[in-house]
């Protein structure tokens, strides 16, 4: 993980846990001097929160904490679950075996982190898992649309691994999606990760109404 990622994440879990409110200013060279890096990386993410509608830029004048209105959150979500699904379900019919093989293979991975309960280790290991059905797909324009809409909805998504056993209803709706693409089952692979997406939207949800 880069400084920049390592960074980004840090500043994102600060605020969607509301250590750092609404209106907060984020000054790059406080930030830069409390996680000792340079301003570059502390610019990039500030960046990259930007584009995830959890800091405002405004012209110069610095940037703020600004989290998306609940209605537009949710408006990010449904957009995701259809991205997904529709990359999930091009996937059953166009991954090759290399590539299904290696689906598998994380998937199988992913189980000793959820053993041990390290949502670290299973939140990198869940990048690379739904990147790797984006690429199944082999469409590189829905690719890079989902790549790009999943930067913004990503502090979300993450957050609900704090909840309690999280990590193995992950898994286990993994499995299904898995064993949907590998089955070639378009439909099912199609339906299976709407319904996984949906699940991790409700989770958020419950999460943030505490």
């Amino acid at each position: 993980m880069t400084r920049t990622e390592a960074l980004r994440q840090q500043l994102s879990d600060d605020i969607i846990k509301g250590t750092l409110e609404p209106g907060s200013p984020l000054d790059e060279a406080d930030l830069a001097r409390r996680f000792g890096v340079s301003r570059t990386p502390v610019r990039e993410a500030i960046r990259n929160l930007a584009a995830s509608g959890l800091v405002e830029t405004r012209p110069h004048r610095g940037a703020v904490v600004a989290l998306p209105t609940p209605s537009r959150l949710m408006d990010m979500f449904k957009a995701m679950a259809e991205l997904e699904a529709l990359c999930a379900g091009l996937a059953a019919e166009s991954m090759t075996a290399a590539e299904r093989d290696a689906l598998e293979k994380l998937h199988e991975e992913m189980a000793d982190f959820v053993l041990k309960d390290d949502a670290a280790k299973y939140r990198e290991r869940n990048e690379r898992f739904h990147g790797l059905i984006y690429a199944g797909a082999h469409n590189s324009y829905l690719s890079e649309i989902a790549v790009m809409t999943r930067a913004r909805v990503s502090p979300f998504r993450r957050a609900q691994f704090s909840q309690p056993g999280r990590i193995a209803e992950s898994h286990r709706e993994h499995g299904l999606v898995v064993k949907a693409i590998v089955g070639g089952d378009r439909s099912d692979a199609t339906d299976q990760m709407r319904l996984h997406i949906d699940i991790v939207r409700d989770a958020y949800r419950r999460l943030s109404a505490r």
